[in-house]
């Protein structure tokens, strides 16, 4: 039966209006307004509906590892509602700041504390940020093969069968395990979490792990471990400009519009 290994992100909800989010340019951050609601990473549900499948079909475990602060548990418990087993929160000041790189360097060394696994999934990107680089990342900290945007992933005679996104279709690649894979939207809708899942996950006592309890080195950590160097943050400025196209009759406004846009090089 197979281990399993789901990271998972807590974030602002991606689907809300972009009037509620302001840029503290100052900070560099991207500030949401205090009605907008946390949920967890879409792209990260799909990976621990990935990994239920494969639950479903062989058994075994499922362990969710989340790096982030000012949780709500009510959100980072759906991995457990949805029918994942553990769930591991990692919080502690040294993670603040971090990159794509510190950030799957952390995930890494608290995957190594968790032990023996099989499957690692992440989501294809986080919907925040949409960089698409922590998978890999995690992947390379720890020293195992990985595929990306996988849009269905089977157990198969010890191995790992994928049917990987690509530009005209997809293609089937065949891993050895322990590896990791990130999952696609393409892989289909999550499952909703049942009342009994809700329930059980509201009880499940969630152990908070620090950049000590995982053995990290600091200066791999945040801010320190950072090789990504931020330089601005803005909201683009969107400007529009209206001409009224006139004409004696509606013949010569067509006429009058076809210079227009002839001399914007249109026509």
């Amino acid at each position: 039966m197979p281990n399993m290994i789901v990271c998972v992100k807590q974030i602002a909800d991606p689907e809300a209006p972009a009037g509620s989010f302001r840029v503290d340019e100052s900070a560099n951050q991207v500030v949401p307004a205090p009605g907008v609601s946390q949920v967890v990473s879409p792209f990260d549900e799909q990976a621990v509906e990935a990994a239920l499948r494969i639950k479903d079909a062989h058994g075994g475990t499922i362990t969710a590892i989340s790096l982030g602060k000012n949780f709500v548990m009510d959100v980072i418990k759906k991995p457990l509602s949805m029918g994942g087993d553990e769930l591991v929160l990692l919080q502690d000041p040294a993670f603040e700041g971090a990159d794509s790189r510190s950030t799957a360097y952390a995930l890494a060394m608290a995957i190594k504390k968790v032990g023996e696994y099989d499957v690692i999934f992440c989501g294809r990107q986080a919907a925040d940020w949409d960089a698409g680089q922590v998978g890999s990342g995690i992947a390379e900290f720890l020293g195992i093969p990985s595929v990306t945007v996988a849009k269905k992933v089977e157990f198969v005679d010890g191995k790992v069968k994928v049917e990987r996104i690509t530009s005209d279709g997809y293609e089937v690649i065949e891993v050895s395990t322990p590896a990791l894979i990130t999952i696609s939207n393409e892989l289909g809708e999550p499952r909703y979490p049942k009342l009994k899942g809700i329930m059980a996950a509201a009880k499940k006592e969630v152990p908070t792990w620090t950049a000590q309890d995982i053995g990290a080195d600091a200066s791999q950590l945040g801010t320190a471990g950072a090789r990504i160097k931020l330089l601005k943050v803005f909201q683009p400025v969107k400007e529009g400009k209206c001409e009224i196209i006139e004409g004696e009759s509606p013949e010569e406004a067509a006429a009058n519009l076809a210079l227009k846009l002839r001399e914007a090089k249109l026509l």
